[in-house]
C-alpha cells in the first residue's frame, strides 16, 4: 500500500490554525459578536457610531476598515450589518469607497486562506471530477465570478473560499470582485445613509431590485455570448455563406474516425460525403493495428514451437516462410476490408468519394477524384478525421541511406538478417519482439533511459526483460547520430556515455512515433491553428477555430488510438448535426490501452508515476499472475494486476495489466470505471474457473483483506472460542 508524499507544509501549521479557530469561536461566543452585528443593534446605536466619526474622523475610519477586512477574511456572519453601518457613519461617497475596498481585501484574503490552506487537498482527492471545472474557470472565470458577484443572492463567504479552489489568478479576483459587487455595495450603503427610515433589513431588497441584480448578474454570461458570436462574425466574415447546402456533412479521411462519423451522420439520415485519397480503413486496417497483430501471432507460433519441449512434444519443430508469413498479412487484411469498404457504407447510405480533399472555405471542399476531375462540395459541416504518418527523424545519412516506417515494413518479402529498430515505445518493441522470434538478429535503439516509458518502471522492466530474453539487443540510452554506408556495409552510429559505437544492419526501421496529417488539404488557407504538438487545435467539443469544422482522431490527439478516434467521431458527428440544439464535450476519463508484447501491457486510468507527478493520493493492490490457476495451466504464469485506489475506499484509480491476454482482461476494469464500480463489485462478481479473467478477481480479494476489520475480526475470534466452549 502506498501513498503520496505528505505535505511540505509545516506540521504545526494545522493544529495553530485549529486552535487559532477554536478561539475565535470562543471570542465570539464570549463577546456576543453575532449579537453586535444586528440590525436592531446597529439602529440603536447609530447615532453613537456618527458622533465617535465626527470625533476622531480618522482613527475611526481606519478602524471600521481593519474591522471589515477582518470579518470578510474570516467570514464572520453581518456583512450586511457593517455595509449598512458605513454608509449610517460616512455617507455614500465615503463609505462606499471604504467598504468596497476593505470587503474586496477581505475577500482576497479568504481566497488566499482557502487557495493555500485546501486547494492541494482538493484537487488531490478530486482532481479528475474537477478537471472540467478547471478548464472552464481558466478559459472563462473572469465572467462567472462577475456574474456571481453581480447577484448579492450568492453568499458573499461561500464565493470568495470556492474560487480559491480554482486555477483563477489573486489578480483576476482581487479586481473583479472590486468591480463587480461595486453596484450590491452601493445599494447597502446607501441604504445605511437612511438607516432611520428603515425598518427591517428585509426593506431593502425589493422583489423588483432583486429582479434587477438578477439581470445585471447575467450581463457578463449575454456578453460572454456576444463576444463568441462576435468572434464567429469575425472568422467567418471573408468566407460568403451558400444559401444553401448540398450535403449536411462532408468527412475527410476513411480511418477509424472518419468511418465512424459517416456511420453516425448516415444512421441519423443526414446526407453525408466521405473522402479518402487512399486505402479505406486508414492506418489502422493498412498499417497498423491489423498488420501488426498478425505479425504478431505468426512471430508468437514460431515461438511457441520452440518452446513445444515445455509442453510435451519432443519433436516439434517449423522453419520460418517469411514470405508465407508476409502473405498471410495481406490476407488478413483483404478479410477485414469489407467491414471498411466503399461498398458497405455505400449501402448505409454514405456517398464514397476517392480521391484528394481540400477544403477551399468553411462551407466548401474540394474533391480531386482519380481521372483529374474536380468537384466541389457544399456543405453545413465538416470533420477533419485525417489521421497520421510514421516521424522519420532527421538524422544526417538516413535520407540517403533509407529506412523502413510501421507503414512501409509490411512490403518487406525477406527476412532482414539484421534489424536495427530505433524507438522503444509500443510500436518499436512490438515489432523488435516479433522479428526476432522469426529469426532476424535485432537491435532496438532508445534514447531513453528504458522502454515503454508511458508506463511504470516496473513495466518497463519486464518488457525489457521478455525482450531480452527473445534475442533483442536492448541499448537504452543510446542516442542515434548519423548513418553511414560504406565497404558494401550500412551503419547506425550511436552515442552513449561519450563514446560512439557502430551498428551494422541490413534493414533500419524507424518507429519513434507518429506525426499528424495537417498539410495539404487547406488548413493553411483557411488559418485553422494547431497546438504545440502539431494537432489541429479544438475546444472540449472537438471545433477547430471554425465551429462548424471538426476534428478526431491522431490529426486532433490527445491519443493516438484507433479505439479513441472512433470516442471522438461521435461526439464530432453528434454535435456537427444537433449541436444547436445540444453540444457534448468529448470526455476522456476512462481511456484504456494496450501494447501487444509478449507479455502485453494493458492500462486505463493512472499509473502510479502518473499518481504520484499529479499529487493524487492513493493505494496500490497487486495480484501476481503466477499464482493463478489458468496461467500456471498454460506456462504463461507471469505478470501482475495492479489497482491503485483512493485510500481507505475501493474506488479505481487505475489499472495496469501485465501478462497474456491482458488487454482483454483489462475490459473488466474499464467497465468498472466507466460505470463507478469498485473493487467490492468485481470480488462478488462469479468468474468462471479456471480462467485468466479470475485475476480480476483475485486482485479485489486481495485489497479486501489489507482493509479487514481486524478489530471486529478479534472479537468475532473470541465469539467463536466462546461458542466452542
Amino acid at each position: 500500500m502506498n501513498t503520496t508524499p505528505a505535505s511540505t507544509r509545516p506540521r504545526w501549521l494545522w493544529p495553530a490554525l485549529a486552535l487559532l479557530a477554536v478561539v475565535a469561536v470562543l471570542l465570539y461566543r464570549h463577546y456576543d459578536l453575532g449579537g453586535l452585528l444586528t440590525f436592531d443593534r446597529l439602529k440603536a446605536s447609530r447615532d453613537a457610531l456618527v458622533g465617535a466619526y465626527q470625533a476622531q474622523p480618522l482613527a475611526t475610519v481606519g478602524l471600521f476598515f481593519v474591522v471589515y477586512v477582518a470579518a470578510a477574511a474570516l467570514s464572520i456572519p453581518g456583512a450586511l450589518i457593517l455595509t449598512l453601518a458605513g454608509g449610517a457613519m460616512f455617507g455614500l461617497g465615503l463609505g462606499l469607497l471604504i467598504v468596497s475596498f476593505a470587503s474586496s481585501l477581505g475577500a482576497l484574503l479568504a481566497f488566499l486562506a482557502s487557495r493555500y490552506l485546501l486547494r492541494d487537498g482538493i484537487q488531490r482527492r478530486f482532481g479528475p471530477r474537477l478537471a472540467p471545472i478547471n478548464e472552464g474557470v481558466q478559459k472563462d472565470g473572469v465572467f462567472y465570478l462577475l456574474t456571481l458577484r453581480l447577484v448579492p443572492v450568492f453568499p458573499f463567504w461561500l464565493v470568495n473560499l470556492l474560487m480559491g479552489l480554482t486555477p483563477i489568478g489573486a489578480g483576476r479576483f482581487y479586481v473583479v470582485s472590486q468591480i463587480g459587487m461595486l453596484a450590491g455595495t452601493a445599494v447597502y450603503v446607501n441604504a445605511g445613509t437612511q438607516l432611520a427610515a428603515i425598518q427591517s433589513a428585509g426593506d431593502i431588497v425589493s422583489p423588483g431590485l432583486l429582479g434587477s441584480f438578477v439581470l445585471l448578474g447575467l450581463f457578463p454570461l449575454l456578453a460572454k455570448a456576444g463576444v463568441g458570436w462576435l468572434q464567429r462574425r469575425k472568422v467567418y466574415a471573408k468566407w460568403p455563406q451558400p444559401a444553401s447546402f448540398d450535403r449536411n456533412l462532408v468527412v475527410i479521411g476513411a480511418g477509424a474516425g472518419g468511418l465512424v462519423s459517416a456511420y453516425i451522420a448516415a444512421a441519423v439520415k443526414a446526407k453525408v460525403t466521405l473522402v479518402e485519397g487512399h486505402k479505406m480503413g486508414g492506418d489502422c486496417l493498412n498499417y497498423g493495428c491489423v498488420p501488426s497483430k498478425a505479425l504478431i501471432r505468426s512471430a508468437k507460433m514460431a515461438k511457441q514451437l520452440k518452446q513445444a519441449h515445455t509442453l510435451g512434444f519432443s519433436q516439434a519443430s517449423g522453419e520460418v516462410d517469411f514470405g508465407a508469413v508476409m502473405d498471410r498479412i495481406h490476407r488478413v487484411i483483404a478479410d477485414i476490408e469489407p467491414h471498411d469498404s466503399v461498398e458497405r457504407y455505400t449501402g448505409l447510405g454514405v456517398e464514397v468519394l476517392q480521391g484528394h480533399a481540400r477544403i477551399t472555405s468553411p462551407f466548401h471542399v474540394e474533391v480531386t477524384l482519380p481521372g483529374g476531375e474536380k468537384r466541389t462540395l457544399s456543405t453545413r459541416n465538416i470533420v477533419i478525421a485525417a489521421g497520421a504518418s510514421p516521424f522519420v527523424p532527421p538524422i544526417p545519412g538516413l535520407k540517403e541511406v533509407g529506412c523502413l516506417t510501421s507503414d512501409t515494413v509490411w512490403g518487406l518479402r525477406t527476412l532482414p538478417r539484421r534489424l536495427v529498430v530505433l524507438g522503444g515505445g509500443p510500436i518499436g518493441s512490438e515489432l523488435a519482439q516479433s522479428f526476432a522470434r522469426l529469426g532476424s538478429q535485432v537491435t532496438q535503439v532508445e534514447m531513453g533511459p528504458r522502454v515503454m516509458s508511458r508506463e511504470d518502471p516496473e513495466v518497463s522492466e519486464l518488457v525489457a526483460a521478455s525482450l531480452r530474453a527473445d534475442g533483442v539487443t536492448l541499448l537504452t540510452g543510446h542516442q542515434a547520430v548519423r548513418v553511414e554506408q560504406g565497404d558494401g556495409e550500412k551503419r547506425l552510429i550511436v552515442q552513449h556515455a561519450g563514446a560512439e559505437i557502430a551498428l551494422p544492419f541490413d534493414e533500419l526501421l524507424c518507429a519513434v512515433g507518429r506525426s499528424p496529417r495537417v498539410t495539404g488539404y487547406g488548413l493553411e488557407v483557411l488559418g485553422i491553428p494547431l497546438t504545440p504538438k502539431k494537432t489541429i487545435e479544438t475546444n472540449a467539443y472537438l471545433q477547430t477555430l471554425y465551429p462548424n469544422i471538426y476534428a478526431v482522431g491522431d490529426v486532433a490527439g490527445p491519443f493516438q488510438f484507433t479505439h479513441t478516434a472512433a470516442h471522438q467521431a461521435w461526439y464530432a458527428a453528434v454535435n456537427a448535426l444537433f449541436g444547436r440544439f445540444k453540444k457534448f464535450k468529448a470526455d476522456y476519463r476512462v481511456i484504456p490501452w494496450a501494447t501487444f508484447t509478449d507479455p502485453e501491457v494493458a492500462r486505463v486510468g493512472l499509473s502510479e508515476t502518473d499518481a504520484k507527478e499529479q499529487g493524487i493520493a492513493f493505494e496500490v493492490t497487486r495480484y501476481g499472475i503466477d499464482d493463478l490457476d489458468r496461467a500456471i495451466a498454460d506456462g504463461t504464469a507471469h505478470g501482475f494486476v495492479k489497482v491503485l485506489t483512493v485510500p481507505g475506499q475501493d474506488k479505481i484509480l487505475g489499472v495496469t495489466i501485465v501478462g497474456e491476454h491482458a488487454g482483454d482482461l483489462l475490459a473488466e476494469y474499464v467497465l468498472a470505471m466507466k460505470h463507478g464500480l469498485g473493487l467490492n463489485k468485481i470480488l462478488g462478481t462469479i468468474h468462471t474457473y479456471p480462467t485468466l479473467a479470475e485475476a480480476n478477481k483475485y486482485a479485489a480479494g486481495e485489497w479486501k483483506r489489507a482493509h479487514a476489520p481486524q478489530g471486529l475480526l478479534r472479537w468475532v475470534a473470541k465469539f467463536h472460542a466462546w461458542e466452542r466452549g
